[in-house]
């Protein structure tokens, strides 16, 4: 499933550099507004242990984890939704992804000139959301002129399309985001279509010094995000760009090693990963064999069949059954022959909704 995840935000606030330790690339990341013209897109593994346990009983000859898309999308500025600084095309670019990463500066520096010329973590970001918003906005009152026509002669779908139209722009245009406008079933269906920026779920990465990660808190513009993101019911995030590039340079008992002298539990890079998968509603199913092990990422509430057809369509044309087991249940009984002993590895029909940690084998007949 290709997800994606697009990190925004002002120039010089460490977009660039974060994505250079995400993806372990050399994107430019340089002390000047729109260093990055194209979106850069990589992909990152999502961490999970699991997947190494599975392994250590299996023992496979190859090991494959699911994985996140992230793009990198040029720092937007003032007045980006009427087109400065390349902003339509940088806008357009946000259209396409999945989930926000709004990367905020919240660090002092001599060394690194800010766009508006001082580090203020909640007008950076009411800068970001106006413009998103108003983006929106002009979407959405283009969209109405054109269907009041249509709804006018009663036609059934302009009606119902105009009301949500209606409704998203009335929040629109109190500066609050499309996300925060409660929908019907049937009008979030014909809201999805607009691809609508401020609709799409927003996590804020807190880009820190290296001195004050460990502890955030005591940070004097993170308490202020935190606060910021809480009456949102957004997530934020503490980080440090440059140490992430750091620690995306070394292996996995070095990373280890120097998290823990810093006084880090986890990454930053792996809270910001885990948590864009789980405001996308995202699970994981495994494959296990000899030959290899693999995670998949599906959608909550996907059934037997639909996760089979994130392998193969093949595989949910012709399915038949999944051979079915937990992961809790393979730490517990070791193997699969001990599993089916013990009632533990079931046949599972079409209608089985699969759940996170299964651990799945498909059969099927094309």
């Amino acid at each position: 499933m290709a997800l994606t995840a697009g990190i925004v935000g002002l120039p010089n606030v460490g977009k660039s550099t974060l994505f250079n330790a995400i993806t372990q690339s050399s994107v430019e990341a340089a002390n000047y507004p729109f260093a990055t013209i194209n979106p850069n897109v990589g992909m990152v593994e999502v961490p999970d242990e699991r997947i190494e346990k599975i392994c250590e009983l299996v023992k496979p000859k190859k090991t494959i984890y699911t994985a996140f898309e992230f793009t990198d999308i040029a720092g937007l500025v003032k007045g980006a939704s009427k087109g400065e600084g390349l902003g339509n095309q940088f806008l357009s670019h946000i259209r396409q992804v999945d989930a926000i990463c709004h990367v905020v500066r919240c660090f002092d520096s001599s060394d690194i000139t800010h766009v508006e010329g001082s580090v203020d973590p909640i007008r950076d970001i009411e800068i970001i959301n106006l413009e998103l918003i108003l983006a929106d906005l002009q979407s959405v009152e283009n969209r109405i002129k054109k269907l009041e026509r249509k709804a006018n002669q009663k036609d059934p779908e302009s009606v119902a399309e105009l009301k949500v139209l209606k409704k998203l722009n009335g929040a629109l245009l109190e500066g609050k985001s499309a996300r925060t406008v409660e929908l019907e079933k049937d009008e979030i269906i014909i809201a999805a279509q607009y691809q609508m920026l401020t609709s799409k779920p927003m996590i804020y990465i807190a880009n820190m010094s290296e001195e004050e990660v460990a502890n955030p808190m005591e940070n004097k513009y993170f308490s202020k995000v935190k606060a910021f993101a809480d009456e949102e019911h957004n997530d934020v995030i503490a980080i440090c760009a440059k140490i992430e590039e750091e620690l995306s340079t070394l292996d996995k008992d070095d990373k280890a090693m120097f998290l823990e002298e810093l006084g880090i539990n986890t990454s930053g890079l792996d809270a910001v990963v885990k948590c864009a998968y789980d405001i996308l509603g995202l699970k994981t199913y495994f494959t296990a064999g000899e030959v290899e092990v693999r995670a998949w990422t599906f959608n909550e509430g996907m059934s037997a069949p639909q996760c089979a057809g994130i392998i193969h369509s093949d595989f949910e044309r012709g399915f038949i059954r999944a051979e079915a087991y937990s992961f809790d249940d393979l730490m517990t009984y070791k193997s699969e022959l001990a599993l089916k002993e013990n009632g533990k590895l079931k046949s599972e029909g079409k209608e089985y909704i699969v759940k996170d940690g299964d651990v799945l084998h498909f059969r099927f007949n094309v």
